[in-house]
C-alpha cells in the first residue's frame, strides 16, 4: 500500500498576481456559506477537491442518498473549475475511431457516448437545479489556423457523423461569417457543446449538492490519508474525517497526498484575458451566433464573448511570473490580429489556472486502493467531462463493477521525469511555436 501524507503544496495561482484578476471572480454568484472542518466526523464517502468532478460526485451520490462529505482546501471552484474559459466541449481529444481502436468496440462506443453527451449532462444539470450561470448551448468551432490542418478536421466531421446530426464541416467563408474573421481557412461546428460562467458553474454544482444532502467543509485542505481497517482516515489541519470511500478529485492541482497520483499528470497553466464589455455595434460583429472558437494550433487560442460582451481569449500559460505576462501580451495582441475593426480593446482582467495533461490525452480512473479512488486529467475539456467523470466516480464508489463504467479503470504510471516537467514543457512550448508559425 502506497503511503498517503503531507499537504497540498501551493499552487502557483497563489503567487502570480497576473492569474488573479478573473473576470470570473469579479463576475460571481454567492458562494455557499460553509465552515472548516472541525470537530471529527464520518461519513460513507469522502472526496477531496471541489471542482467540477469532486462536486458531481458529491451530487450524484447525495441523489441517490449516499452520506457524502467533500472538503476543500480553499473555496468551491477555486482551482481550474473557476478559471477556465468556460467551453462545454463535447468528446475527448482522440477521435471515434482511435477511441475504439484502443479500447475496444464495446467499451470505445461507451466512451463515445459518454463524452459526447458530456454537455448535455452540464446543460441537464444546470436546468435541473436552476444555476444561474449564462449557459448558452450554442455550439463550439474548432477552425483551421493553416491548410494543413483542414484534413483533422474533415476526418473529425466524417469520425462523428455516424454517432451524431449535430457536426458540420465549414467552408472559409463559413467560418469567417460564424467568428467575424478572415484569418482561418475552414472549421468544424459541433452544436452539442456550449459556454457557461465557469465559476458559478462550480458554485451552482456546489449549492445543488448541497440541497441533495450532501456536506461541504471549505478551507479544508486534506494534509495525510490513511488506511485504518475497513475504512479510510482523511486527516485535515483540526479535524478528521472518517469514511468508507475516499474520492481525490484535485486534477491538476494534486500535490503530494498521493505522490504518485501527483506524478501521474502535467500541470500546465492555462491563461486568459477579458476586455470591457463591448459596444453592441462591435458585439455583433464577433461570434454573432453564439459559438465559442478554439483553432487549431498546437499553442492554440480559445475565444468568446461573455453575457455582458465582453471578449475573453486564452491559451497555453507558463511557469513563472515573467512567462505568464509575457503569454497574455501574446494574447492580447491576437486579439487586435483576429479583430482589427475593433481596433484596441480595453483589457480589463487577466487570470489562469492549472490543467492536467496526460501523456495519452486520455482522462484517467484510478483505482488507487481499496475503496480509494481518482478521476482526472482532463486535458483542456474540463467543463463537460470532469462533470462526466463526477458521475463515473459516483457509479464506482456505489459499487458498480468495472466492466459496467463508461471508463476504463486504469492503474497509476508516473510521468517519466516528471520532475523536470518545467524544462520539458517549456522546450515542447518552444519547439510547438515554431511549428504552429511554419504552418
Amino acid at each position: 500500500m502506497r503511503q498517503h501524507s503531507t499537504s497540498i503544496s501551493k499552487p502557483i495561482a497563489d503567487e502570480v498576481p497576473e492569474l488573479s484578476n478573473a473576470l470570473w471572480t469579479a463576475t460571481a454568484n454567492k458562494t455557499p456559506i460553509t465552515s472548516a472542518l472541525r470537530d471529527d466526523a464520518e461519513c460513507e464517502v469522502a472526496i477531496v477537491g471541489a471542482g467540477y468532478t469532486g462536486l458531481s460526485a458529491a451530487l450524484h451520490l447525495a441523489q441517490r442518498g449516499v452520506s457524502v462529505t467533500v472538503l476543500e482546501a480553499k473555496s468551491p471552484g477555486w482551482g481550474a473549475s473557476g478559471r477556465n474559459g468556460g467551453q462545454v466541449i463535447a468528446g475527448l481529444k482522440e477521435d471515434p475511431d482511435e477511441i475504439c481502436a484502443r479500447f475496444g468496440a464495446d467499451l470505445g462506443r461507451r466512451m463515445i457516448a459518454l463524452s459526447g453527451g458530456a454537455p448535455d449532462l452540464v446543460f441537464e444539470i444546470i436546468r435541473r437545479y436552476e444555476i444561474n450561470c449564462d449557459a448558452r448551448q450554442d455550439g463550439w468551432l474548432q477552425i483551421a489556423h493553416a491548410p494543413s490542418t483542414l484534413n483533422v478536421l474533415e476526418r473529425r466531421v466524417a469520425q462523428w457523423q455516424p454517432y451524431t446530426p449535430a457536426t458540420e464541416r465549414l467552408d472559409r467563408g463559413q467560418v469567417a461569417d460564424l467568428v467575424g474573421s478572415d484569418r482561418y481557412f475552414g472549421g468544424f461546428l459541433d452544436r452539442r457543446s456550449g459556454t457557461i460562467h465557469p465559476l458559478n458553474y462550480a458554485l451552482g454544482l456546489a449549492w445543488a449538492a448541497l440541497q441533495e444532502g450532501a456536506t461541504l467543509h471549505s478551507q479544508t485542505p486534506a494534509t495525510a490519508l490513511e488506511c485504518d481497517g475497513a475504512t479510510w482516515v482523511v486527516r485535515t489541519p483540526k479535524a478528521r474525517l472518517r469514511a468508507r470511500t475516499v474520492i481525490l478529485a484535485t486534477n491538476g492541482y494534486c500535490g503530494p497526498l498521493d505522490d504518485e497520483l501527483r506524478r501521474s499528470t502535467i500541470p500546465v497553466c492555462s491563461v486568459q484575458v477579458a476586455s470591457a464589455p463591448l459596444s453592441e455595434n462591435v458585439r455583433r460583429t464577433i461570434l454573432p451566433q453564439g459559438q465559442s472558437a478554439s483553432d487549431t494550433r498546437r499553442l492554440l487560442f480559445y475565444f468568446r464573448l461573455d453575457s455582458d460582451g465582453r471578449f475573453v481569449i486564452g491559451g497555453r500559460g507558463a511557469y513563472n511570473r515573467a512567462g505568464i505576462v509575457a503569454q497574455q501580451a501574446r494574447l492580447r495582441a491576437a486579439g487586435r490580429w483576429l479583430f482589427p475593426h475593433v481596433g484596441d480593446f480595453d483589457w480589463q482582467y487577466h487570470w489562469g489556472g492549472n490543467v492536467a495533461l496526460t501523456l495519452d490525452h486520455y482522462p484517467h480512473l484510478h483505482e488507487l486502493g481499496p475503496n480509494l479512488y481518482a478521476g482526472l486529467g482532463f486535458n483542456g475539456r474540463g467543463v463537460a467531462m470532469a462533470t462526466a467523470m463526477g458521475r463515473v466516480l459516483a457509479d464506482k464508489a456505489g459499487g458498480v463493477p468495472d466492466h459496467g463504467l463508461d471508463l476504463p479503470v486504469t492503474s497509476v504510471k508516473a510521468v517519466p521525469f516528471h520532475a523536470m516537467r518545467r524544462a520539458v514543457v517549456g522546450a515542447m512550448s518552444a519547439y510547438h511555436a515554431v511549428r504552429d508559425r511554419v504552418g
